[in-house]
């Protein structure tokens, strides 16, 4: 989320795909199949929630898909889901789309914890995703607006004991395999995930392309593919489209040790010329290792593409050259490596006290408090919040606000102290907030509008102030809110302001409104947000959750609260280069 270059080829399939992901992904619990990431596995372990598992990558490719596109070929994209002991499928992950291409092989992996005592049954599903949808990141896809290919199942164990760990499925209609039709076929290979936080920062470019185009010039991307032991080769990422440049320079790309694994493993490099038809044109290729692009970089010399050629040993010498203009080792701290250096997660809290929740006397009121002790849907949200938020909040004080009512002296006030206390805002852990709120029921009268931007500005003016003294906290505001914002370009130029700062912003909507504008902040249509004056966010860092889905069982609150909390804090460090306080302390004693 957030980021434009995301996991999701979107924009034609101009954009890169791959590199190293920001939230590694572990097992959380034996309940599930699929892979978590390191807060949601943190969480669990703490209550004593442990599961024996290897973490597994998945990477997935198709042969001979159909071809349901009338002055094209299909799209394709992959679904992948777990299939729960009661027949209901989970999803895990998705692939990105691949353009008019019937032979796909995603670069796009699919993280998956294998229990050896679980038996865990996958099903694979193939969708050609319409042209409409083309500029949607594959998570916001909707399926059933997309064309079946096909569908395979197997168990998780018949892959990773598959010779070379790779396992060809045929693909099938809905209806089962015993339909003879041809689908296809589709390959699972699979990989443990190597535990190592090593990576590498490469910048590239290329000199002298070989024109392929007639009427301009070609538009070049690089596609970085890794040899594994039998021989084949797995893609692990691709670059940008440069438009109309034989002597192209792409942005800087990471990859990670589990891409790689090793300095000396071959890589394949190869240079295409983009066509919108999908049949890229290519231009050039080269095999070298990481240890050998070092080098490259090292002597500041280029290397010589070749151009494959049908017969064995007959491959074209080329003009054109590949060079390294920037090669950074560095290690890729996971979200636990600070956490547990003493990293700190600030919580604060906002509650919407605007009129549209209803009067807090009728029971239809979102706001109503019930005499019986059922709680209402803000005091639901609390209250299954608060054991998240206190875990990860070390003096469990948490500075609480209301926005939207009308307060004692007949104002209407946009961040107000749900306490009620002129002198200060915090409250003791989540029963001070419960306690807060039913009181601030009593003394606040319900107004509006719905004003995001104040409590946003209160709470980035905390996380900037504690820059001068501790960089070892990070903050996260949690606003619980039922409905449509007035403000809306307000909040986004406080959120771009804000993304330059040590916070993230959980916005957790209730009842059944409709909840669009969040999703906008969210950023989920893969671009980050931009401010009134065209400034552009420097990092996603909002997450918002529909609290109707987690009731309904769609997502745990946990996995909803924590799925994007991790990268937006390490997209945060890593691009101030703030190291674990265990790193810094080495460092500074070295």
């Amino acid at each position: 989320m957030g980021l434009c270059l995301s996991g999701s080829d979107v924009r034609g399939g101009k954009q890169a795909v791959g590199g190293a992901q920001l939230r590694p992904t572990t097992a959380a619990d034996q309940n599930n199949v699929s892979g978590q990431n390191d807060a949601v596995d943190f969480f669990f372990k703490s209550r004593g929630l442990h599961a024996l598992f290897t973490p597994i990558e998945l990477s997935l490719s198709a042969s001979k898909l159909r071809d349901l596109d009338i002055a094209s070929k299909s799209d394709p994209m992959a679904v992948v889901y777990a299939k729960k002991r009661d027949g209901r499928l989970e999803e895990i992950g998705r692939t990105e789309v691949i353009m008019n291409n019937l032979n796909p092989a995603w670069i796009g992996k699919i993280s998956i914890a294998f229990q050896f005592e679980i038996v865990q049954p996958l099903v694979f599903r193939v969708y050609d995703v319409d042209t409409k949808y083309h500029n949607i990141p594959v998570k916001m896809l909707k399926l059933e607006d997309q064309d079946f290919l096909g569908e395979a199942s197997c168990v998780l164990s018949e892959i990773v004991t598959e010779q070379n760990q790779t396992l060809t499925l045929k693909l099938h209609n809905n209806y089962g395999p015993r339909v003879s039709r041809n689908f296809g076929t589709l390959s699972v290979h699979a990989e443990e995930t190597v535990a190592s936080k090593s990576a590498v920062e490469i910048a590239f470019r290329c000199s002298h392309l070989q024109n392929v185009d007639l009427f301009s010039k070609s538009d070049p991307f690089l596609r970085i593919s890794r040899i594994v032991e039998s021989g084949n080769s797995v893609p692990i990422y691709k670059t940008e489209v440069i438009n109309n440049n034989l002597n192209p320079i792409w942005r800087p790309i990471t990859l990670s040790m589990q891409q790689f694994v090793s300095k000396e493993n071959p890589l394949i490099i190869e240079c295409f010329d983009f066509n919108t038809s999908g049949n890229h044109v290519l231009m050039s290729k080269i095999q070298k290792s990481v240890g050998d692009l070092e080098k490259l970089h090292q002597e500041r010399t280029g290397a010589t593409f070749m151009l494959p050629s049908t017969q064995r040993g007959h491959d074209k010498v080329l003009k054109s050259q590949l060079f390294v203009e920037k090669f950074v080792e560095k290690e890729q701290y996971s979200f636990l490596d600070y956490i547990s250096s003493g990293f700190e997660l600030n919580f604060m809290v906002a509650v919407d006290f605007t009129a549209s929740n209803g009067n807090p006397r009728n029971p239809s009121s979102l706001h109503y408090i019930d005499p019986s002790g059922r709680l209402n849907s803000y005091q639901q949200a609390i209250t299954e919040i608060g054991e998240v938020i206190q875990f990860y909040d070390s003096d469990r004080r948490f500075p609480a606000w209301g926005f939207g009512g009308k307060t004692f002296d007949g104002t209407v006030s946009h961040c107000f102290n749900l306490n009620g206390r002129a002198g200060g805002f915090e409250v003791d852990g989540v029963e001070g907030i419960m306690a807060a709120y039913a009181s601030a029921l009593n003394n606040v009268a319900l107004a509006g509008p719905t004003l995001f931007g104040q409590v946003i500005n209160t709470a980035a003016r905390i996380a900037g102030q504690s820059l001068s003294y501790d960089r070892s906290k990070y903050f996260v505001l949690l606003i619980i809110t039922d409905g449509v914002l007035t403000d809306l370009q307000e909040t986004k130029d406080a959120l771009v302001r804000a993304s330059d700062l040590p916070l993230s912003i959980l916005i957790v909507g209730v009842g059944g409104a409709d909840f669009t504008q969040m999703e906008i902040l969210d950023a989920d249509n893969g671009c980050r947000l931009e401010s009134s004056t065209d400034r552009v966010a420097t990092r996603d860092i909002v997450q918002f959750v529909p609290m109707r889905e987690v009731h309904s069982g769609q997502i745990s609150v946990v996995q909803a609260l924590l799925e994007e909390l991790p990268g937006q804090f390490l997209t945060y460090m890593r691009c101030r280069d703030i190291k674990p306080l265990n790193v810094q302390m080495a460092q500074t004693c070295a």
